[in-house]
């Protein structure tokens, strides 16, 4: 196992808190693996006795027919006679009725809870009635540049961050895919797979989708469409161009499922002179970037919306709020806000003339506050200031600290 102590160490500090940890994210992005190395550490670092911490996989078939009163029984009666059990439920969603399952376990008996879950039942309603303040979740991502750059450095010589910036676009960041020295077909086999089987189990059959080709039609096209603002009518009217009628409200439901699976991330924008959310033309970005390669097949015309996706979800990673910014008729890539600390981030391939460049600082330069702003680009020399505005590689923006 490779360490991710982003996550390890965000969630360790909850142990022995009456939270429960829950642990959301896309499938395959190393939530299990994550639990694995919780439990280590609980041997390691805690000294907790092995036959204290009980682990259970919920998409085995030996779970497969059980209802919700025989797990809770099964799990009660393994739990230790002499102080606390730490208990890992992975992929807990499979159990209809799980949130009583948890419930009563938390609240009937000494044990530390940490469960996992591929889609967003786990954040819905029922979770929020059942454990009222009681749970502290952490959204799982795919690997970050930096976790990639470890991954790799396990099998292979890592080139420099700027030329490693190149494959991290192409080839993406599900760690499966990342073990060893795929090739890059290899990779987006394994990708496929993912994908397919989240498309399959948790949208069509879980939510008994009858028209697969109109679901996939939705997908390729906000795959395609990745980093320009758009709307389910913009979509709608693009089928009906293609003489495939859909209506709007079919459409917003296909997005949802999508979003509560974790492939899509919704990204509203935020007018930043009225301060208030806007509800139209939002811009969705991917779980992660491989997704759209091994869907649509990768090509250079795309590297521009796959580095914006890219910084999106490495600003998500570090705990910011991230909203497009609209200033007047201009509009500014991401706001981010975490607490009280805000970012502005510009993302462009290259600067190559300068039309660009003005464009680019410009909007930037409208907004009248004095939070840190930055312009990300691939342009080799990128850095230094530009009227306040730092200039960064996107390479050097992935890996720093200072933000």
């Amino acid at each position: 196992m490779i360490d991710r102590p982003l996550y390890v160490n965000k969630i360790m500090a909850y142990v022995d808190t009456p939270f429960v940890k829950i642990l959301t994210g896309v499938r395959r992005c190393g939530k299990s693996t994550i639990l694995k190395m919780i439990m280590e550490r609980l041997k390691t670092e805690r000294n907790i006795p092995e036959d204290r911490i009980i682990s259970c996989r919920f998409d085995s078939m030996e779970y497969e027919d059980m209802t919700a009163k025989q797990i809770y029984t099964l799990l009660k009666n393994q739990l230790s006679p002499t102080g606390k059990t730490y208990l890992f439920l992975d992929e807990v969603q499979e159990i209809k009725g799980w949130e009583k399952v948890v419930n009563s376990l938390a609240s009937d008996f000494d044990v530390d809870l940490y469960i996992t879950g591929s889609n967003s039942r786990m954040m819905s309603s029922e979770i929020a009635t059942y454990l009222t303040g009681r749970y502290v979740s952490f959204r799982i991502f795919t690997l970050s540049f930096g976790e990639y750059l470890m991954f790799k450095s396990k099998f292979s010589p890592v080139g420099d961050p700027k030329a490693e910036l190149a494959n991290y676009v192409r080839l993406g960041g599900f760690p499966a895919t990342h073990l060893q020295a795929y090739s890059q077909d290899e990779i987006y086999t394994i990708v496929r797979d993912i994908y397919n089987s989240t498309i399959f189990s948790d949208i069509v059959k879980r939510n008994q989708v009858r028209k697969i080709d109109q679901l996939e039609r939705v997908v390729k096209y906000t795959f395609n469409n990745v980093g320009n603002t758009f709307s389910a009518k913009s979509i709608s009217d693009y089928l009906k161009a293609e003489h495939r009628s859909l209506d709007n409200e079919t459409v917003y439901s296909y997005l949802d499922k999508l979003e509560k699976a974790y492939l899509l991330h919704r990204c509203s924008r935020y007018d930043l002179r009225g301060k208030e959310i806007l509800k139209t033309q939002e811009k969705f970005y991917l779980a992660d970037v491989s997704l759209r390669y091994c869907v649509l097949g990768y090509n250079t015309d795309s590297v521009a919306s796959s580095l914006e996706n890219i910084v999106y979800l490495e600003l998500c990673r570090r705990g910011y709020s991230v909203n497009i910014g609209k200033i007047g008729d201009g509009e500014i890539d991401f706001v981010a806000v975490r607490q009280n600390e805000k970012i502005y981030v510009q993302v462009t391939q290259e600067i190559n003339s300068e039309k660009t460049e003005k464009r680019e600082y410009a909007r930037l330069l409208e907004i009248p506050d004095n939070y840190p702003k930055f312009v990300l680009t691939t342009d080799t020399f990128a850095g230094g200031n530009y009227e306040g505005i730092k200039t960064m590689h996107i390479a050097d923006f992935l890996l720093s600290t200072e933000y």
